[in-house]
């Protein structure tokens, strides 16, 4: 299968802080968008992507929390112009991200949520979700207000990852 040339945009770029705006029209420029990012998650492999993590400042994101590498099981869902209907309890979940190389950390977050959307052809979806399908819908959500997990993690683990990636950022350009 061919990869994409959308790449992911990395921690820190300021792009992934910019609050995003909603998707105007369904057009076949984010019908193209939306395929191309299903190919990234897939690639790199992850379970969500959002249109900021790929350059664009777009309320939209695609999920998959049921694929895995070994099975032809990709069932994407595409989310335009999300927003939360409901947010209910709590839970704590360990996440990463994409646009975080290299580092994990357990984030609290609703134990469950309800979710309203457009999909590709314009038709709302309401969802609910509970457990880590719930995770990652807020997960890719709050890439949509330039928000990342490592935001929603006490200051010094997060301050400790800015370190690390400073660093490592400063090794790959002497490279």
């Amino acid at each position: 299968m061919p990869t994409s040339p959308l790449e992911i945009v990395r921690f820190p770029d300021p792009r992934l802080k910019k609050v995003s705006e909603p998707v105007a029209e369904i057009t076949d420029e984010i019908r193209a968008l939306a395929e191309e990012m299903c190919q990234v998650m897939y690639d790199e492999p992850g379970i969500g992507l959002a249109a900021p993590q790929v350059g664009h400042a777009l309320r939209l994101f695609v999920i998959d929390t049921e694929w895995s590498e070994e099975g032809n099981d990709r069932e994407p869902q595409v989310m335009i112009n999300p927003e939360f209907l409901r947010r209910e309890g709590s839970l704590v979940w360990e996440e990463g991200c994409l646009s975080v190389p290299d580092y994990t950390a357990d984030v609290e977050r609703a134990a469950a949520v309800t979710i309203r959307a457009m999909d590709l052809d314009g038709k709302e979806i309401i969802e609910e979700a509970e457990g880590l399908r719930a995770v990652c819908l807020q997960h890719e959500y709050d890439h949509l207000d330039g928000i990342l997990f490592i935001d929603r993690i006490s200051r010094l683990k997060r301050s400790l990852y800015v370190k690390k990636r400073k660093k490592q950022l400063a090794e790959e350009a002497e490279e």
